[in-house]
Parts: C-alpha cells; sequence; structure tokens
C-alpha cells in the first residue's frame, strides 16, 4: 500500500528480484514511479480500496502515506491479514545480516546515498543500495547486492499509521553518515530539539565498532 512512493516501489523491485509475487497500491501513479515498476512487471492497483485485498496477500507493506482510515487500511485491520511497514521488511528481509551504511540529514540524503553505493560498486564490493530517488548512476532506485555491504537513506519521517518513530531506527546500522541536522518536517518534529533527539537514537544504534561520519 503506498507502492508509487520512491522508497517503497524500490522495495517491491527488491522483493520481486527476491523470488516474491508483488502487487500494489496507491491513490494516484506517475511517472517516474508509473514508468519504474511497469518496467519491473509490477501490477498496480489505483485507489486505496477494499476490494485490494480480495486476494488475500500472505503479506501486506504499509506505506506513510497510507491513513488508517482509508477503505484498505480499514479492511486490512478488520481481517487477518499480516501487515509490516516498509523499514520493518526492508529490515527484516534485506539488512539483518548487512554491513548497513545509513545515510541520514536533513538535507543530502539522496546525493549522498547514491554516491557512497556508486562508489562500493565501483570498487567492486557489489553492495546491495535503496536510494530515495533516481540515480543516473544506475539503472534502477535499489537492489539486493552480492556483497555484505547494503547503503540505505534513511530517514527521519515516521514509519507507518501504526508506527509513528522514525524509518532510520528499524535500519541496524554498523555505520551512520549524518550529513546535516536542521528543523523539519513541523508534522511531526514540535522543535529542533526533538529533530535532534531523533538523530540520537539513530546513533545509539551504533554497535561497540561501529562508525559515524
Amino acid at each position: 500500500m503506498g507502492i508509487a512512493g520512491t522508497a517503497l516501489a524500490a522495495l517491491a523491485g527488491m522483493l520481486k528480484d527476491a523470488g516474491y509475487t508483488v502487487t500494489g497500491s496507491d491513490k494516484a501513479v506517475y511517472p517516474p514511479m508509473s514508468t519504474y515498476l511497469e518496467s519491473l512487471g509490477i501490477p498496480v492497483m489505483e485507489g486505496f480500496v477494499a476490494s485490494n485485498l480480495d486476494h488475500r496477500p500472505d503479506l501486506v507493506v504499509v506505506g506513510n502515506v497510507v491513513r488508517a482510515v482509508y477503505d484498505e487500511a480499514t479492511a486490512l485491520l478488520a481481517s487477518d491479514i499480516p501487515y509490516m511497514s516498509f523499514p520493518e521488511v526492508l529490515g527484516h528481509l534485506f539488512l539483518a545480516d548487512a554491513h548497513n551504511i545509513v545515510v541520514a540529514g536533513t538535507h543530502g540524503k539522496t546525493t549522498t546515498t547514491s554516491i557512497t553505493a556508486w562508489l562500493l560498486s565501483s570498487a567492486g564490493r557489489e553492495p546491495g543500495f535503496l536510494v530515495g530517488g533516481i540515480a543516473k548512476n544506475f539503472d534502477r532506485t535499489a537492489r539486493t547486492g552480492a556483497g555484505t555491504h547494503f547503503v540505505i537513506e534513511g530517514d527521519e519521517y515516521d514509519t507507518a499509521f501504526f508506527d509513528k518513530g522514525p524509518k532510520f531506527l528499524h535500519y541496524r546500522p554498523v555505520t551512520a553518515v549524518l550529513t546535516s541536522v536542521e528543523f523539519d518536517h513541523a508534522d511531526i518534529y514540535p522543535d529542533i530539539e526533538a529533530v535532534r533527539k531523533a538523530f540520537l537514537k539513530l546513533m545509539g544504534r551504533l554497535p561497540p565498532d561501529g562508525m559515524l561520519f
């Protein structure tokens, strides 16, 4: 649900690459993500309607654009169909055993994530990555990777309607890159101190031998 978002569309592609059958829904679908999803052969249902769940999927991945009052969300909550947020699925399926490089900050995340992934790729490390935008030096916004590193754009925005914590707290960082911290997302953070606390929580997830740049 919410598949036309950049990150969720990227995850959909990764899931399909991993062998899962993937479909999606969103309120509206338009380029570049509509083109991207079409190129992957992932069907998209327009509108958050209850009938989207008639085929009873094994798991529903819920994007943070989805509100609990939407018909599809209401039907999901009333059913016994399992559901998880996008960051939860990413963390469980793709980040659990990787050396995760989480790129966070108010500005510059997408650029820094794509550059880091490109540098590791150029060095022959074959990293997995997920970029929150269209990176012109890759043919897709995400890939699983054959190497040990995974480069992920760490978003401080909330996870889902059932999890109001920042997305990046699900990403199991071994290395963190912090580009900047400024007041942003006034709809969920009341002041700059609340923003700082969110980033400090991410830094607190680093292991004792982790690295912060």
